[in-house]
């Protein structure tokens, strides 16, 4: 099966990986994943790539098998992929799958996408601003709020980010003593955005 979506969109679907190099003669692709547990989707019967040179156009192609590799790597085939020479257009297309179908999370998860312009509120300074965006960086990942004028970065971990209320739309954090007056320092605000958190390593990110 591979068809053009004209109904499904990027912003319908999440980024699920992307293709790199090929794997053999038999029309394999060596997909990199961005999922937190890829044995959820050994049973995938679809995806949809946007090939380079084609930004915002989603093809579906249906799968016949992917095989993971690695945590975050698989073998990839594509219906009607049976060729190197087939599979070798697809070197770095991006992988995609409708939102509405993500992974049930439990009760205290979330997915980042969901979040986006809750209200942020801290266990002992009360409402501070909205959720704008999430960075995925090597060490943790982060999440940037608009407060007072400036983005604010806070480590995406349990110890900070509490629970998500989504009746209300809000976020419920509890932020460390001082993080907040390092964003709203004078020699903050001349500087560019910054790469990454340059605070404390509080741990690994769990929220996702």
């Amino acid at each position: 099966m591979t068809s053009i979506s004209l109904r499904m969109t990027i912003d319908d679907c999440y980024l699920l990986g992307s293709i790199g190099k090929t794997h053999g003669l038999k029309g394999f692709v060596v997909a990199f994943m961005e999922v937190d547990d890829l044995d959820q989707y050994r049973k995938l019967k679809s995806v949809y790539l946007e090939m380079v040179g084609k930004p915002g156009v989603l093809t579906e192609f249906g799968v016949d098998k992917l095989q993971p590799q690695t945590d975050e790597k698989a073998l990839l085939k594509l219906t009607s992929i049976d060729t190197i020479e087939a599979a070798e257009p697809l070197r770095n297309a991006k992988l995609y799958r409708p939102l509405a179908e993500l992974p049930a999370l439990k009760d205290d998860q979330f997915y980042f996408h969901d979040v986006i312009g809750y209200t942020v509120v801290d266990a002992t300074l009360g409402e501070l601003g909205v959720v704008e965006t999430f960075y995925e960086m090597p060490q943790q990942d982060l999440m940037g709020m608009r407060y007072q004028g400036q983005e604010v970065l806070v480590p995406v971990v349990d110890e900070l980010i509490l629970h998500a209320d989504q009746e209300a739309k809000k976020l419920f954090v509890s932020l460390p003593e001082g993080l907040l007056d390092v964003y709203l320092s004078p020699a903050s605000r001349e500087q560019d955005e910054p790469d990454e958190f340059d605070g404390p390593d509080i741990g690994p990110a769990e929220k996702k």
